[in-house]
């Protein structure tokens, strides 16, 4: 069991596209990332690749006559290693969440439970797409949770991004500002320990989760291909997503719009979202064959960062959006060597 097979087994190449999850949370909650955010990208990772392992684990069967190359059938990685790499991660992941607070661990649990459920009964049903995408949505909320309840706490987050200033998107500004006023003494319990995500963390999670969906649904064409409309419809969805992303948030009370370089960058990262996705979805449409399902699936995997970073954006969180890009060259960089999908 070399290094070389477990970094195929759990698609090192992908990990990239997890942390910008709790940071896009994070910036939909209206907060700048913090100590609560970094626990929650680490037991997003923890988890991911728990997903990975237990994946390549449920399909040692299939992927011995589809895909006889992958390690677990190629004999590199045995089916008992993989599945207690899937328990040890599961374990640290949920670890990770629960030093973030309760909420946290609220929501990673729920988060590892859709992972095992899709791995182990869903993916091969007609409800595997929307749990792949649920899951992914959580991870999402797993950050924004974190990062409100610390912040609630008075501990572990920064303080709301941006604080008020021009750039806020008047969410942010009603948060703030909810944020210090003093809690009413009523002698009931406050909601500091509930895992009720912030309302535009919402959004924020139904557009990921929506892309995910696209994708995911693609997924189940690539070891046969043979399949043009959902190539067709997923780049339809991602062309939609990438028009909703950079479309300017209506205020719902009227307060201004982000200023113009905000808007700028907010408009050019989701065109490196629909850049990144609709290709190779439209190489897909064109001719589905095995090779160019697979690349469509690819792109469609690393396209999660361009979209991370446009949802920062779009919550008045544009260093954030800058740094989650970031990450872009070492996916890049990765997928040449290990495959993503």
């Amino acid at each position: 069991m070399t290094a070389g097979a477990w970094a195929e087994l759990l698609r090192i190449s992908a990990l990239f596209t997890v942390p910008g999850d709790a940071l896009a949370g994070a910036a939909a909650a209206g907060l700048r990332p913090g100590r609560a955010t970094a626990l929650a990208a680490g037991a997003s990772l923890c988890l991911y690749e728990a997903g990975m392992a237990l994946n390549d684990w449920a399909d040692r069967d299939e992927d011995a006559v589809d895909r006889p190359h992958r390690p677990i059938p190629s004999g590199r990685i045995t089916p008992r290693a993989a599945l207690t790499a899937a328990g040890a991660l599961t374990a640290a992941g949920l670890a990770l969440a629960a030093r973030a607070g309760r909420p946290a661990l609220t929501v990673a649990t729920g988060l590892a439970a859709t992972v095992w459920a899709y791995d182990l009964r869903l993916k091969h049903t007609p409800a595997g797409p929307a749990a792949m995408a649920a899951a992914r949505g959580l991870d999402l909320l797993l950050g924004a949770t974190a990062t409100a309840a610390a912040h609630r706490h008075g501990g572990g987050a920064g303080r709301a991004v941006p604080p008020g200033g021009p750039a806020a998107p008047p969410e942010a500004r009603t948060r703030t500002a909810a944020a210090k006023a003093p809690a009413p003494r009523t002698g009931r319990p406050t909601t500091a320990g509930t895992t009720r995500a912030p309302a535009p963390a919402l959004t924020a999670a139904a557009l990921l989760t929506a892309h995910t969906y696209a994708v995911t649904a693609v997924s189940r064409h690539e070891a046969q291909g043979g399949s043009t409309a959902t190539p067709l419809a997923a780049l339809a969805a991602v062309t939609a997503l990438a028009g909703a992303v950079a479309a300017e948030r209506t205020a719902r009370n009227g307060g201004p719009a982000a200023p113009a370089p905000v808007r700028l960058l907010r408009t050019a990262l989701a065109g490196a979202y629909l850049r990144t996705a609709a290709r190779p979805l439209a190489h897909a449409a064109l001719n589905p064959s095995p090779p160019l399902t697979q690349r469509a699936v690819g792109g469609g995997i690393r396209a999660m960062i361009p979209l991370q970073a446009a949802l920062a954006a779009r919550a008045g969180a544009p260093g954030t959006g800058l740094a989650v890009m970031g990450l872009v060259p070492l996916a890049r960089a990765l997928s040449r060597k290990v495959s993503p999908t």
